[in-house]
């Protein structure tokens, strides 16, 4: 009897200040290593959507593309050129290699221009002059068929040919920047 007797006092002790501060600090380690990990995680993972920069944009079809005589067209919102020259179409990422400006094009000049410090490009992106010390970053070009939405082309950073067809979907992916080679 003299046993249970102990053990109720044992079972309904208070808990004493130097249990409380432990259970207090650790329990907050624990609510700050789970919302720095939660935070990790959603930063560490982007999802880009489609139309986003650093996501898939649909340009349009084939035929709706610039001329190969026309200026390139201007994607601000996913910060890109779409430029169609005699070596076929690039999508040229809008920043420029030497330290970042926004470069645009000059049509006086048939030329892609860095308002900072002079840098020239051609209409595909090719280093003309200036102190970049490359030509320009471009991005990946889908070609999609319209009807199966199977993968037709793909460029690598070089300009693409493309045909004139109401069927094929042209696509840029944002999140796939193919560096501008050295200038020699």
């Amino acid at each position: 009897m003299a046993e249970e007797i102990e053990n109720q006092e044992e079972e309904t002790m208070p808990v004493n200040r130097r249990e409380f501060l432990n259970f207090a600090w650790f329990a907050s380690l624990g609510f700050l290593g789970v919302s720095i990990a939660g935070s990790t995680v959603l930063f560490a993972m982007p999802i880009f959507k489609e139309g986003e920069f650093g996501g898939v944009v649909t340009v349009g079809t084939a035929d709706e593309l610039p001329g190969k005589d026309e200026g390139p067209d201007n994607y601000p919102n996913v910060k890109f050129w779409l430029s169609n020259s005699e070596e076929g179409v690039t999508a040229l990422y809008k920043v420029c290699t030497h330290l970042g400006c926004l470069y645009s094009w000059r049509e006086m000049e048939d030329r892609f221009v860095c308002p900072c410090h002079g840098s020239q490009f051609e209409k595909d992106g090719e280093f003309i002059q200036g102190p970049a010390p490359r030509s320009l970053d471009s991005f990946v070009i889908m070609l999609m068929d319209a009807d199966t939405g199977e993968l037709v082309a793909e460029s690598n950073g070089e300009p693409i040919q493309i045909p004139p067809d109401p069927n094929l979907v042209v696509q840029v992916d944002t999140g796939r920047r193919i560096p501008g080679p050295r200038n020699t």
